[in-house]
């Protein structure tokens, strides 16, 4: 059974920084076939893409809110992508979620609270 699990998540003061990770198993095909998202949910708002990396990790893409804060990346040989938050801000306050897609294929993780506040 496809399972995303997230870690990393908590309590940050706004300028500071932090790594989540995503670790994948149970998929039918090798990790490395699959394009990863970050994804965030803020409280009353839509869930909304944050981060995307390719299968081979040679291309990614950024919301703009996040484009040179943030940073995705994978470990194929881990079966685990990573999102590094740099200069964190109060607005990143969020539910991070992971997000594994084939094809037409989707799988989410159960998300990672971030809290950025002072």
């Amino acid at each position: 059974q496809a399972q995303l699990v997230e870690s990393g998540g908590g309590l940050v003061q706004p300028g500071g920084s932090m790594r989540l990770s995503c670790v994948a198993s149970g998929f039918a095909f090798p990790f490395s076939m699959y394009a990863m998202s970050w994804y965030r949910q803020a409280p009353g708002k839509e869930r909304e893409l944050v981060a995307t990396i390719t299968s081979t990790g040679g291309s990614t893409n950024y919301d703009d809110s996040v484009k040179g804060r943030f940073t995705i990346s994978r470990d194929n040989a881990k079966n685990t992508v990573y999102l590094q938050m740099n200069s964190l801000k109060p607005e990143d306050t969020a539910v991070y979620y992971c997000s594994a897609r084939r094809v037409v294929s989707r799988y989410w993780g159960q998300g990672t609270q971030v809290l950025v506040s002072s």
